[in-house]
């Protein structure tokens, strides 16, 4: 998502890093130049208008710092506004005093509304509540159906009935106070166009069950009519927030950036994704620094916690510490990688990853191949990858469905990743043993001249110091293999900071 718009601004503050100082003149052109991006990547005309105006107003006022140069100051502006115009602060879910919180689903067809009921009933489990998901949409053929099957997949009770949606919405909340739920989710009917017919449909249920939550689904790839869409349904019905689906495919992102200024209802949820899972809060701050290509990595180490249980993280900081890795060890972090979700989006989060990694085109498959390599080798040649001669590789080969070429560029790759690994363990074992010494004399633990702060500054305020997340062990660099030449490998994944 916002990749046109990341690329247009990144070239602008490029252009900005050889300044001095920025005249008003210079701001006016900036200005121009991301007036111009957020319009190619189809933000509203009166929000980039209105964003445009505070940027410049700030960037020649009293707001700049003195301390930064004028490519880091227009980037914080602009990150700044960025900010407020995804939403502020993260909103969050109205709760009833008296259970059941109830949660009224609205949109057109073909936006998500049915999947995305189910993945926020998955959530909400999550999160260690009890949801019901009530199924009122009578109108489309398999609605019902369907939200009864993704039901049963995210273990959550249904509620349904052939008979009207305003009754189905009613009986619900009186299934929900029988099964002593906290939560009910009303999946409601939509149309391919907004008419009247539905919006009368959702005034009867709306008025029927009282919602604390009204939210609208939407799909981010319609662009401009995303927020026509929401403009309308809130008039009619009157919104608490929306849900924005597909915002995976939505290379240009204007929807997100226009919606909460015109409806002037926060994003709540975001949907990444087809699967279940890919689903995550909307957080307005790490948006605004995805855009700005900063990454974002607090929903990595989010995504990272929710895949590693404690029994994997405990083994990776026993990789970490000793030095020590297997293929075995390596298999088992490269299948919890894979649950996080396609590879692309996970290199999107690291901040200061350089632009040809991020638009490089990352087949997930290759991660299948690799995966079917080593499971191809017996567990001897797992934990002793030098036993494997010329003839074990050709018959690795041969089970795995690859070449010995691609068998050998692993082993190569991997014997690079053993060796750093190496270093990294005495490098700890040596800084271990230098504080404990430390500790016992009184004497300095952290290095002349450095701050035992776990933070570190930025032009962009404070993001956590990577050195200090590591809770699970880095998935090593995967090149390409034989002729595909892939770019290079990725880092180590951070884990949870210390508590």
């Amino acid at each position: 998502m916002f990749d046109t718009l990341s690329d247009r601004l990144e070239g602008i503050f490029t252009r900005l890093r050889g300044r001095g100082r920025l005249s008003e003149k210079d701001v006016d052109q900036v200005a121009r130049e991301i007036r111009q991006a957020l319009l190619e990547a189809d933000v509203n005309v009166k929000v980039a208008r209105s964003l445009i105006e505070r940027v410049k107003t700030r960037a020649v006022g009293a707001d700049v710092h003195t301390a930064l140069n004028p490519a880091q100051q227009i980037v914080k502006i602009v990150n700044d506004e960025l900010i407020a115009v995804l939403g502020g602060e993260t909103a969050k879910l109205r709760v009833s005093s008296k259970p059941p919180t109830v949660i009224l689903l609205a949109g057109l067809q073909g936006s998500g509304k049915t999947t995305h009921a189910a993945k926020l009933a998955r959530h909400l489990k999550q999160q260690g509540r009890h949801p019901l998901l009530v199924g009122a949409d009578l109108q489309r053929l398999a609605a019902v159906d369907q939200l009864r099957t993704l039901a049963e997949r995210v273990d959550v009770p249904f509620f349904s009935e052939p008979t009207d949606p305003v009754s189905v919405a009613r009986q619900g909340l009186e299934e929900a106070a029988r099964l002593g739920r906290d939560y009910v989710i009303v999946d409601t009917a939509g149309r391919i166009q907004i008419d009247t017919e539905l919006m009368h449909e959702l005034t009867q249920v709306r008025d029927a069950v009282q919602p604390d939550n009204t939210l609208l689904v939407i799909d981010a790839m319609t662009g401009q009519e995303a927020v026509n869409v929401a403009v309308a349904f809130h008039d009619a019905i009157g919104l608490d927030g929306v849900i924005l689906t597909k915002i995976e495919g939505d290379a240009r992102g204007g929807a997100a950036l226009s919606v909460k200024e015109v409806v002037g209802r926060p994003i709540l949820f975001a949907g990444t994704g087809e699967k279940l899972d890919e689903f995550e809060v909307f957080h307005p701050d790490r948006m605004a620094g995805r855009i700005l290509g900063m990454g974002d990595m607090l929903t990595l180490i989010e995504k990272a916690e929710q895949t590693f249980d404690d029994d994997q993280k405990q083994r990776a900081e026993e990789i970490m510490r000793e030095g020590e890795l297997t293929l075995e060890d390596f298999l088992e972090q490269l299948r919890q990688v894979k649950k996080m979700g396609p590879l692309q989006n996970v290199i999107g989060m690291l901040p200061g990853m350089p632009k040809e990694i991020k638009d490089a085109d990352i087949d997930d498959r290759e991660l299948g191949r690799v995966e079917a390599i080593i499971c191809s080798m017996t567990p001897a040649e797992r934990v002793t990858p030098s036993i494997i001669n010329g003839s074990r590789r050709g018959r690795i080969a041969a089970g795995s469905g690859t070449t010995t070429v691609e068998v050998n560029n692993l082993l190569k790759q991997f014997a690079q990743m053993q060796q750093m690994m190496k270093q990294m363990g005495v490098m700890g074992r040596v800084m271990q043993k230098k504080a404990k010494k430390n500790k016992k004399k009184g004497g300095r633990v952290t290095a002349k001249g450095t701050k035992p702060a776990t933070t570190r500054p930025g032009g962009l305020g404070t993001m956590p110091d990577l050195g200090d997340l590591g809770d699970f062990g880095g998935l090593g660099g995967l090149g390409g293999f034989g002729d595909r030449g892939g770019p290079g490998g990725i880092g180590g994944i951070g884990g949870s900071p210390r508590r």
